[in-house]
């Protein structure tokens, strides 16, 4: 599947896959790559479900889950690797199979009843035969937050996943919150900080934490001299770092972590590695 310009998603299940459309199929953390069409996909078991997710500059893409152990029909990529690789729009793309894939393997049950759930037309959600539960696919939105004192940013390690990045204060929204709120309760949660001039940057749909994930970025500011306190459960370390002499174990170039590092260094005349 060549780059091409314009991914637009949708649910709208209007016919089966036709020869020409593309196929992102998934098993576990697991996409094949390059992206087939749908003429060149064979050997799938007879179970497989396809599942719309738009079109590709006006051809029809689908999402199918296979079994994790699967190692035929190509070369499998694990999630991390393979967006690492890929430009926008296909980023989008796969990101949105992944996470729309993992959402329907682990909501299979009413969580009412227990009752099998079945799908609801040109939505991805489901609802249950037996009560009636609407069981949508539910984001999780999560924030993440530059911050600056002076041209300096605050940069953390956490003691969970990469553990050897520096990365940025992180953390899940809570019910009944705004996003500006769970970032000032993170940061000062995470790093005892307070902030101030918080600004919106952007948001990436993010498929490594799962299903659903998507990530707000903001960009805020520490009083001069403001030092962190770390918590020792969440972040193993926190410190300020010059925007001109940045660490070079920093989050990968695909994520909006690395877009907020680098916006900051290029505004203080610095570049990150």
């Amino acid at each position: 599947m060549d780059s091409v310009s314009r991914f637009v998603p949708d649910a709208v299940g209007v016919a089966p896959p036709s020869p020409a459309d593309h196929c992102v199929l998934v098993a576990g953390r697991r996409l094949l790559a390059p992206f087939p069409r749908h003429a060149d996909v064979a050997g799938l078991p007879d179970d497989v479900t396809w599942v719309p997710l738009g079109a590709l500059d006006g051809v029809r893409v689908w999402a199918a889950g296979l079994p994790e152990k699967i190692d035929s029909l190509g070369r499998w990529r694990a999630w991390p690797s393979l967006a690492a690789t890929l430009d926008e729009p296909l980023a989008a793309l796969a990101g949105r199979a992944l996470q729309i894939v993992t959402w329907r393997r682990s909501h299979r049950f009413c969580g009412a009843c227990a009752t099998e759930l079945t799908d609801v037309p040109d939505e991805h959600a489901r609802r249950c035969p037996g009560c009636d539960l609407y069981v949508p696919m539910q984001l999780s939105p999560a924030i993440l937050t530059a911050i600056r004192r002076g041209d300096e940013i605050l940069l953390v390690k956490h003691t969970y996943g990469p553990t050897e990045l520096w990365a940025l204060v992180a953390g899940f929204v809570e019910a009944g919150e705004s996003l500006e709120e769970a970032v000032h309760r993170e940061v000062a949660e995470e790093v005892g900080l307070t902030v101030d001039g918080l600004r919106y940057f952007g948001s990436q749909p993010w498929a490594m934490s799962g299903p659903g994930v998507i990530l707000t970025g903001f960009m805020a500011t520490a009083a001069p001299g403001a030092e962190p306190v770390i918590d020792g459960k969440e972040l193993a370390e926190a410190r300020w770092w010059p925007l001109r002499e940045l660490p070079d174990a920093l989050p990968p170039k695909y994520s909006i972590s690395r877009w907020l590092i680098d916006a900051a260094a290029k505004s203080a005349g610095g570049t990150a590695g």
